[in-house]
């Protein structure tokens, strides 16, 4: 079987500048996805329109609105790609075994967290209405997997994540009537729903098939990020993986073929007809998605592999407390929302969610413009930038001494 990790026989000085030597492309990525990514949290807090329709609903959206929400798509599919890629260079200078029970743990804790963590966040009620299994709870469930799959070959994981990635829009078609366990476990794995057992409601955003074979495929690129791999070769990997996945988007998307549920038709004018085409299945994330978003994420990675500048740093301390920052934007986005709602009229309680967001009866009629939105993003970013400092500098200084900082 061949080895998913360079040898373990290296020596410990070989060992000890792995462990001190992160992947600033890597940071710089992630960072600046979970920048773009709160617009579309500060979007669904403070836009009217999150209210009324779907950004992505071509009959009511607009260009700019319809541009909002694309560009935060390409959010999570990296986010979760990138965590398998930090899989493999966790298990650099680990044991298989070490690099398993790592992932199996937080594993459970990220899936805990999405439940017991963030959807308070999202509710700001005690009481727990109801349960979102969203991308944190993904993520979650991808690395229990990836515990069990990384003892497997390296080629066998990849053909795993492929089949996964690739095959399974093969499952569009499949349903599971009702709303008993049956159609709940297969919502889990492939199918968005609402299912309420008892006093407990469970809104499954986040199938998980595709999203471990995304992890999963990350997870067997990350092997091209090791000491010794060279850096003109790892450029070259990511610009085929690059513009090889936007071609075949193309080449699928335009023949309506396979590869995403919802075709593209001709729309009132050119422009729809683009957004059309741009308009891709993300729950759950079908191939097209994937390609469309991972794309420009492997041609990210293969321009940006240089040294940071002071603009490019700042982006990347948000690249290298992920967790961290998501618990706490999503805190400071609701806490944000209940001022809005009491400055424009609301009781500030109204913001105690009950039920999901925009389905919430006491909001009717809340929100404001799109310009809004973005200056509290803004606004958000720039008061995040120094928490997040101040938590990166924390977690270098004492990582290694407190076991918890790997897990947030």
């Amino acid at each position: 079987m061949l080895s998913t990790t360079i040898p373990f026989t290296s020596s410990r000085q070989y060992r000890s500048a792995v462990k001190s030597k992160r992947v600033e492309s890597i940071d710089l990525l992630r960072g600046t996805v979970m920048i773009i990514m709160a617009i579309d949290h500060v979007r669904d807090y403070f836009h009217s329109g999150a209210f009324q329709f779907s950004p992505t609903d071509l009959s009511k959206t607009s260009v700019f609105l319809f541009f909002t929400r694309l560009i935060t798509h390409y959010c999570a599919p990296v986010f979760v790609f990138l965590a398998g890629v930090s899989a493999h260079l966790y298990g650099v200078k680990r044991t298989r075994a070490e690099l398993s029970f790592f992932l199996l743990t937080r594993g459970i804790w990220l899936a805990l967290a999405e439940m017991g963590i963030i959807t308070l966040e999202q509710t700001f009620n005690p009481g727990y209405p109801m349960f979102n299994l969203q991308v944190i709870w993904a993520i979650g469930i991808s690395m229990i997997v990836l515990s069990a799959l990384v003892y497997l070959d390296r080629r066998i994981i990849l053909a795993i994540a492929l089949l996964l990635v690739v095959g399974h829009n093969l499952l569009d078609t499949v349903h599971v009537p009702g709303d008993g366990l049956g159609a709940f476990l297969w919502s889990l794995c492939h199918e968005v729903g609402t299912f309420t057992f008892g006093p407990l409601t469970f809104f499954v955003h986040y199938p998980v098939i595709p999203w471990i074979g995304i992890m999963a495929a990350g997870y067997c690129l990350g092997h091209i990020y090791t000491p010794g791999f060279a850096r003109e070769k790892r450029k070259t990997i990511l610009l085929w993986l690059g513009f090889g996945s936007l071609a075949v988007f193309l080449l699928l998307r335009l023949s309506n073929v396979y590869g995403d549920a919802s075709h593209w038709s001709v729309q009132k004018n050119t422009v729809f007809t683009f957004l059309s085409i741009l308009n891709v299945t993300k729950y759950p994330p079908s191939l097209l998605y994937a390609l469309m978003t991972l794309g420009p994420a492997f041609l990210f990675l293969a321009v940006s592999e240089r040294p940071l500048n002071k603009l490019t740093s700042k982006i990347a301390v948000f690249g290298r407390v992920p967790m961290f920052y998501y618990i706490v934007h999503l805190f400071l986005i609701h806490l944000f929302a209940v001022a809005g709602a009491a400055l424009s009229g609301y009781h500030a309680s109204d913001m105690i969610l009950t039920t999901r967001l925009n389905s919430s009866p006491e909001l009717n009629g809340y929100g404001f413009n799109l310009a809004t939105v973005y200056a509290v993003w803004a606004v958000l970013i720039v008061i995040l930038y120094p928490i997040c400092r101040w938590f990166d500098r924390y977690k270098r200084k004492y990582q290694g001494q407190k076991w918890w900082l790997s897990y947030l």
